[in-house]
């Protein structure tokens, strides 16, 4: 903390504003000058109030010194604030708060949270107020030890019952990853407002609970209390990202409209992703077009978006366009760019924009960025240089999982054992990962005919009991979900799909078709374990679903929640040559759009 300003000092800064001595006479109250503060929106004149009150005594007067405080919380000069605070003779709930709010709102939680327990050495008590600012910390700081602590607080001060406070909690629970806390809290409020409801939908939207995020902003939406604000039509469209549901992303979509919040840039920017995510990049290239001033937000989503559909230079150009408008861009901005990269093979460009981070932008790459060099290395036959890679960076056993699980995935399609067998190693070691890792190992075994080690690993996973996640596609029809599992024909119209997959079979292979090709029996992307069940992986009996159900003319779109195998690819792209439809299948790791036989990807994926 800096020295209390001087009473020398203020006096060196009233000879700075003569205008302390000249204008005197305006001030002729205690309430003149508080209007003075309020009104003031510039730190010269701040100083210069602050003069004035020292040389008519008015510094001694707590309402009086709150608000300057105020007024330097909201000039965001928090040092001055600081030092005002300390040389109070008498400060209230209203001097900690508005101190504890001035360093959330600079970005300092933690002082906010240190003030926050000096705060029981005075005979001051903290208000709901108090609570929802800490809180608002807590939250910022994805602490959840302090917010439970503060929670505990709360409840034996009484404001358990208090909309302010619950609200808060709401968001900070679901802040800090704990949404059924945030749940608890919710469910036992007596009243709620649109900022309660929209705390409970994001928290769920951002734990990748999007279901329920859905379901309880389709029963804040029966309530009809209050309008949707443009916060929960944003954290709504980010439920409808994550699960890929278009129609009721469009929906919500209209639900913007009319409510004139499509001009909003964080409304505008969730939408641009969600329909990126939803296999409908063209909506979002149409929505991105429309906003006036796009924000580094939104330019981010668009480069990610292009950068998932394979559109790389597309990406560039985004990225470019951003740079000539003087945005800045952030670390997850260059993510979308080196994604982009590696994505459309742009080893090069990708490498260039890695060294201009630190260089151009000041952002240091993280192991998410290195990560993305790893992979885009790997895809142009560069292993040796991305194992290197991998092997020079210091990283911790979360941040190390992604990064040795890409090169484990690339060593395995490049047929390169030793360095699966090591990144195997790194991450069942490291507890990270375990059933891909195995799965995955076992995989590059059989590739490498190795058949006894790849058997070995199977029934080493069976006796520790790991099991990979099964793999799993769905498909939406008019506001519904169909989910298919690999190898399972058992839902309605199962007969009927069995049936279109053999006819296709049967006219791919007229067309040069081999199922099975890749030697793979065990397909590190789905349970199966036989060759000849290929043909009911998840994802086709879902393809197979929408071209019974979904009439002509509309795009079918799949959504996968593990990797496409290449067997499945190439079946997609003949088949949609054969019953000339478009289909878009988003899994893990990009988006294909397969059209007249062939895919977006360019088979770069």
């Amino acid at each position: 903390m800096k020295r209390p300003l001087s009473r020398k000092c203020l006096s060196l800064l009233t000879n700075l504003h003569p205008s302390c001595q000249n204008k005197r006479s305006n001030y002729h109250s205690k309430a003149h000058c508080v209007e003075k503060l309020r009104n003031c929106n510039h730190f010269i004149s701040a100083t210069s109030t602050h003069c004035y009150i020292l040389k008519s005594g008015l510094l001694h007067d707590t309402f009086t010194t709150n608000h300057l405080i105020n007024c330097y919380v909201r000039l965001r000069r928090t040092s001055y604030a600081q030092q005002l605070f300390d040389e109070m003779p008498e400060s209230n709930v209203v001097s900690w708060t508005s101190l504890m709010a001035g360093y959330v709102d600079t970005g300092q939680p933690k002082f906010a949270i240190w003030l926050f327990r000096k705060m029981p050495e005075s005979s001051v008590s903290p208000n709901d107020f108090t609570f929802a600012t800490v809180i608002n910390a807590s939250s910022m700081l994805a602490d959840l030890e302090t917010g439970k602590k503060i929670h505990t607080h709360i409840e034996i001060l009484g404001f358990q019952g208090n909309l302010v406070v619950c609200s808060s909690l709401v968001d900070m629970y679901g802040k800090c990853n704990d949404v059924d806390g945030a749940r608890r809290v919710f469910d036992l409020m007596d009243y709620r407002n649109v900022v309660s409801w929209t705390s409970m939908i994001a928290a769920y939207a951002q734990n990748a609970r999007g279901h329920e995020a859905l379901q309880v902003f389709k029963e804040f939406s029966c309530s009809m209390q209050e309008s949707p604000n443009h916060f929960m039509l944003a954290s709504v469209i980010n439920a409808c990202a994550s699960l890929g549901k278009l129609v009721s992303g469009k929906i919500t979509h209209g639900a913007v409209i009319r409510r004139g919040h499509e001009l909003n840039d964080v409304v505008a920017s969730a939408l641009v992703d969600m329909y990126a995510k939803c296999g409908s990049f063209s909506y979002s290239d149409k929505v991105f077009r429309r906003i006036q001033d796009p924000s580094v937000i939104s330019y981010t989503s668009m480069i990610v978006g292009a950068a998932k559909y394979g559109l790389g230079k597309l990406s560039l150009q985004l990225f470019q366009e951003m740079i000539d408008r003087r945005i800045k861009p952030t670390d997850v901005t260059f993510l979308g760019v080196l994604h982009a990269c590696s994505h459309s093979g742009l080893v090069d460009d990708g490498l260039e924009h890695l060294n201009s981070m630190h260089e151009k932008h000041g952002l240091m790459p993280d192991t998410k960025h290195y990560t993305c060099v790893v992979d885009m290395l790997s895809r142009v036959g560069r292993i040796d240089e991305a194992y290197q890679l991998a092997k020079s960076i210091r990283v911790n056993p979360d941040e190390g999982a992604l990064l040795w699980g890409t090169l484990l995935s690339a060593s395995r399609l490049q047929g390169r054992l030793d360095i699966a067998v090591e990144a195997s190693k790194w991450l069942i070691e490291s507890n990270q990962q375990v059933a891909g890792a195995y799965v995955t190992l076992s995989n590059t075994y059989a590739l490498a005919g190795e058949w006894e080690n790849a058997h070995s690993l199977r029934s080493e996973m069976k006796r520790i009991g790991v099991h990979k996640e099964p793999g799993c596609s769905w498909v939406e029809i008019r506001d519904s979900t169909y989910v298919f599992y690999a190898g399972d024909v058992s839902f309605e119209s199962g007969n009927e799909v069995l049936c279109l997959l053999k006819e296709m079979e049967r006219r791919m292979k007229e067309r040069g078709y081999v199922g099975g090709s890749t030697g793979l029996v065990f397909v590190d992307v789905e349970q199966e374990v036989k060759e000849e069940i290929v043909g009911l992986h998840s994802e086709r009996l879902a393809l197979a679903f929408g071209l019974i159900t979904i009439p002509k003319g509309i795009t079918i779109r799949v959504m996968k929640n593990l990797r496409m195998c290449k067997d499945c690819h190439e079946a997609f792209k003949l088949i949609s040559e054969i019953v000339e439809r478009d289909f878009v299948v988003r899994d893990t790791n990009r988006f294909h759009y397969f059209m007249d036989g062939s895919c977006s990807c360019r088979d770069f994926w």
